[in-house]
């Protein structure tokens, strides 16, 4: 027995279709109006992008996809919104450390149960020159349409909502954008409220044009990929526009948390943003307990000790052991840490395997990369610590410890 609203009425080529949505995985099975099935296969394609230079020294040791965020890698948290909502092969475009990423993907393809590609660049592409290196990947028989995401973003991802609104305007696509309060230091999108049909792109406007920009997850017919060459290219810059300009592009404002959380201080704001929206959905992730303070992720194989208080806006990873009477707030402790005695830790990012001393304080942004020991009772106000190193002497201001 079937509900009718999990049956969607598609047209193509002009003969009607029923898209059946499969809870609770919501994959799509297709039926002609003959009872046969076809099958409807959906495509995305994430820009991995390069050196992750704004994330060090965390990307030194990995590709900044595969850094930790909330607990899991960057990537992984939009792969597994792409797999909910029916996309079938996830292409990533990868310039820096290849074989890092291959190996640690066929251990998710398998968890995820969803087909993992990687389309390799011998030269950096831009943005919209890995499309055109993965075309023959990405266009198929079904003409379906794909998705293109900037791994750096983080959000509530609503892809369904997404797909509904690209089905309704009939463009050749759609880009989302997001509201921001200082629009002068982004590139602007200017569209047209009742239609959402962009009118142009705006640089750094000295005065205002309008608050929303993009926000870096797109749904493209296969067309867009003819009107791209296989250089170095820009799809914000150059392909876009000449869409705009035949009026075949439409923005859809994303609703919810979004951020780029590409470099340290907004990886901790989208840490909060990620955790309220937790939140709000009433998610059982979230710790509870009279040492949480407000919204915290704690991996349920760490270990914490009496007397500590925790929170708010902090991210706990596996095998951490989090000793008696410490402080943490604004921070994300990843796999493997221990954190002694009596430490403070707090809007910083504490790497893999790494150890935070008794009595230490460790504040303002700092970043340990993975395997730095920081010695008991020293001081960091935003010390960048590349990785396996110890540090035995306080950090008074923000600098770079080699």
């Amino acid at each position: 027995m079937v509900d009718s609203h999990m049956i969607e009425h598609l047209t193509r080529g002009g003969s009607r279709i029923y898209a059946l949505w499969v809870q609770p995985l919501r994959q799509p099975f297709v039926f002609s109006d003959a009872g046969s099935l076809l099958v409807f296969i959906m495509k995305a394609l994430i820009l991995v992008g390069g050196f992750g230079t704004r994330l060090r020294p965390l990307t030194l040791n990995v590709p900044k996809p595969l850094v930790d965020f909330a607990n899991k890698p960057m990537i992984v948290h939009q792969i597994e919104a792409l797999k909910a909502i029916g996309v079938t092969e996830v292409v990533l475009a990868i310039s820096y450390q290849p074989k890092t990423m291959e190996n640690f993907l066929k251990e998710f393809e398998k968890k995820l149960d969803i087909k993992i590609t990687c389309s390799e660049e011998t030269e950096p592409l831009g943005t919209a020159g890995p499309l055109a290196l993965a075309r023959h990947i990405l266009r198929d028989d079904s003409d379906e349409p794909f998705f293109v995401l900037n791994s750096d973003v983080i959000c509530d991802y609503p892809l369904k909502e997404m797909i509904e609104f690209h089905k309704s305007h009939g463009g050749q696509a759609s880009i989302m954008v997001t509201k921001v309060d200082e629009p002068s230091k982004y590139g602007v999108v200017v569209m047209e409220e009742g239609t959402g049909r962009v009118e142009t792109f705006v640089e750094k406007p000295k005065i205002f044009v309008g608050n929303k920009i993009n926000a870096g997850i797109y749904l493209l017919n296969p067309s867009v990929l003819d009107r791209i060459e296989l250089r170095p290219t820009s799809i914000e810059k150059e392909v876009f526009p000449s869409i705009a300009a035949e009026k075949k592009l439409h923005a859809m404002v994303l609703p919810g948390f979004w951020m780029d959380i590409g470099q340290p201080k907004d990886y901790i704001t989208g840490l909060r943003l990620y955790l309220d929206s937790l939140r709000k959905r009433s998610s059982p992730d979230l710790g509870v307990g009279p040492h949480i303070l407000g919204n915290v992720l704690i991996d349920e194989s760490a270990v914490i000790g009496d007397g500590c208080l925790i929170g708010p806006d902090v991210a706990i990873g596996p095998g951490c052991v989090i000793e008696s009477g410490v402080r943490l707030s604004c921070c994300t402790i990843m796999r493997g840490v221990r954190i002694k005695k009596h430490a403070c830790i707090s809007f910083s990012i504490v790497g893999w395997h790494s150890t935070v001393g008794r009595w230490a304080r460790v504040e303002n942004m700092t970043i340990l990369g993975e395997d730095v020991h920081v010695g008991d009772e020293v001081y960091s106000s935003g010390g960048v610590v590349l990785p396996h190193k110890e540090i035995k002497s306080s950090i008074l201001k923000p600098e770079i410890v080699m």
